[in-house]
């Protein structure tokens, strides 16, 4: 069986997130999708949170799990004994970093964990959480960057802050 894992901060999930989870699940037999705990990071959704959007949002792809780690990506895939990691690149400063972290990954797990890219689709190209945090922050329309729950959601962080 092959299995992946596509790790992320996922603060908040967004429409181009959700497209590469869908089409890493046609790829793979197991799919985890798993949230990072970046103590370093201010988030705007708790780990806790972040996790249960992910489930409602892939609770119709049957083999997609959700879960959370911490620490290094190669322990975490080491305990849940997968050895391909998925990542999404819009652009070519993503592949800059995220080219470096495989390569950095690859090493530090002595070669057992390799990671797959896969591009975005055309369509969501320009996404990115920060984007959309920084729109809701000013109470713009953020319906087409992330689903209807999750704008609702996003909305009544920014309305409590």
């Amino acid at each position: 069986m092959n299995a992946a894992i596509y790790p992320g901060s996922f603060d908040p999930m967004t429409l181009g997130h959700l497209d590469i989870i869908r089409r890493a699940a046609k790829m793979f037999d197991e799919l985890t999708v798993s949230v990072l705990d970046n103590k370093a990071k201010n988030a705007l959704f708790s780990v806790e949170e972040r996790v249960s959007i992910l489930k409602e949002a892939t609770k119709n792809l049957p083999n997609v799990t959700v879960d959370s780690f911490n620490g290094l990506l190669i322990d975490y895939a080491r305990q849940k004994n997968v050895r391909i990691s998925v990542r999404g690149l819009r652009a070519i400063t993503d592949f800059e970093y995220e080219l470096q972290t495989a390569q950095t990954n690859r090493m530090l797990s002595c070669g057992e964990l390799d990671t797959v890219f896969l591009t975005t689709s055309l369509e969501y190209a320009y996404l990115s959480s920060s984007s959309v945090k920084e729109i809701a922050a000013f109470h713009g329309d953020i319906s087409q960057c992330v689903p209807d729950f999750v704008a609702k959601l996003v909305y009544e962080k920014y309305a409590n802050r």
